[in-house]
């Protein structure tokens, strides 16, 4: 099942890098920007979460919080949080739980190899918990993606 816009997302999200729940409901009044990405410390990876850190303060500013997800262990995001001074909880998912709820992950193919992998997806989600926006892994642009999700 992938949620799409409309659908109702649940209030618990996953465990951060630090092994805490992230809830929607820690953020009231703001919209998430939920973003799946396929690896930490991975050059795609990196740069677009250095463009969210770098646009942080607009995007909170804008009303929004930043949640980042992947396949990686809470040690992988702590690492990947130190290296690059992210300001964003990270949530691990190994058991691919919120990634497959997200409908994220799933096989994909690279230089003829086949894999499953998450696919770079993010979704907005309102103060209320719905899905309003979804940017899809062909739209997004990793160096320019605090745009993306301020729609400018």
């Amino acid at each position: 099942m992938a949620y799409q816009v409309g659908d109702q997302v649940p209030d618990l999200l996953g465990l951060d890098q630090d092994g805490k729940e992230v809830r929607r409901s820690d953020y009231p009044g703001k919209k998430i920007a939920l973003y799946f990405y396929p690896k930490d410390l991975t050059s795609g990876c990196t740069a677009q979460a250095c463009n969210l850190r770098d646009n942080y303060q607009e995007l909170l500013d804008a009303g929004y919080q930043v949640i980042g997800v992947s396949a990686d262990s809470a040690a992988q995001h702590k690492k990947f949080i130190d290296k690059n001074s992210l300001p964003f909880p990270l949530i691990s998912d190994p058991e691919h739980k919120l990634l497959e709820a997200f409908g994220v992950w799933g096989e994909k193919s690279m230089y003829g190899r086949k894999y499953m992998g998450t696919f770079r997806t993010t979704f907005i989600i309102s103060p209320e918990g719905t899905v309003e926006r979804v940017i899809l892994p062909k739209q997004i642009k990793t160096s320019a993606h605090a745009a993306q999700i301020l729609n400018v």
